[in-house]
């Protein structure tokens, strides 16, 4: 019997301290890399949101607070945020397109996988987002694995071509957009850069509401003190899709998350 007993507290606390976070200082490491994790508190099974970095950034800043935190941590997501492949030495990004070093669907999932053996997370709730070249790392997740997903925005980010996906993920896919009318980075018709192009905000959207079988024109514009937003939703046939647009550059505007946190809901998607 007191075997039995010692056994079960050493498993008792070995699940207990499994349900930490990983970071800030320390990502958890996997076989192709490494990942942070931030849980909120109470218990499980926590819905969760992937952040995916912007070029020559780090998961890391999932831990640095701001709307993410305020949205949805506190909220009671888990915020999972995968490190992007090493392109040249010291920086970490996402080509998300045709031609990446790595496999990134298939490592975020392994991070994915790997986070729920360390917490309780609930993967019918797995929404994913990301700024700039995690934009479009969202939007590739999104194009390729959509039905794994139950909503997807994108900041400032754009499917790149080429591309070899015909984002029938999508369909079914609450699908928001967040972009500055002064961005010149990832201008809304794209840049092409040596081989390659950053892919256009427009196809991107169309992509979105052909899947989802809406009209052409949106049912709804709305206008504010910080966004001009167009909708796509009673027309549509499958999931809503939202072009929320500011008028800034290339950034994370101010408002972002808890306008995409609201999106969720009226989509739906949110428990």
């Amino acid at each position: 019997m007191r075997a039995y007993l010692y056994a079960f507290v050493a498993s008792f606390l070995a699940s207990v301290g499994a349900a930490e976070d990983c970071g800030p200082e320390a990502p958890c490491e996997i076989e192709g890399g490494s990942y942070y994790l931030r849980l909120p508190e109470g218990a499980g099974p926590h819905p969760v949101m992937i952040w995916y970095h912007g070029h020559r950034g780090s998961g890391a800043s999932i831990h640095r607070g701001g709307g993410l935190q305020r949205d949805f941590l506190e909220n009671g997501f888990a915020l999972l945020a995968p490190n992007g492949a090493e392109t040249s030495p010291g920086v970490r990004s996402y080509p998300a397109r045709t031609g990446a070093p790595r496999d990134d669907i298939g490592f975020t999932f392994a991070a994915l996988q790997n986070a729920q053996s360390r917490a309780d997370l609930d993967m019918d709730q797995v929404f994913v987002s990301g700024f700039s070249a995690g934009g479009s790392m969202a939007w590739l997740l999104a194009c390729q694995a959509g039905n794994q997903l139950a909503g997807m925005v994108s900041v400032a980010g754009a499917l790149r071509v080429p591309n070899d996906t015909t984002c029938a993920g999508l369909s079914g896919l609450p699908v928001m957009q967040v972009h500055g009318f002064k961005d010149a980075q990832v201008p809304y018709e794209g840049r092409g850069i040596r081989i390659w192009h950053q892919g256009s905000v427009w196809d991107s959207l169309e992509r979105a509401r052909v899947q989802n079988e809406c009209r052409s024109n949106p049912d709804e514009i709305t206008i504010d003190d910080r966004f001009r937003t167009r909708s796509w939703d009673v027309s549509c046939s499958g999931a809503p899709v939202l072009f929320v647009e500011h008028d800034g550059g290339h950034g994370l505007p101010q408002g972002w998350t808890e306008r995409a946190y609201s999106f969720f809901q009226k989509a739906k998607t949110l428990d």
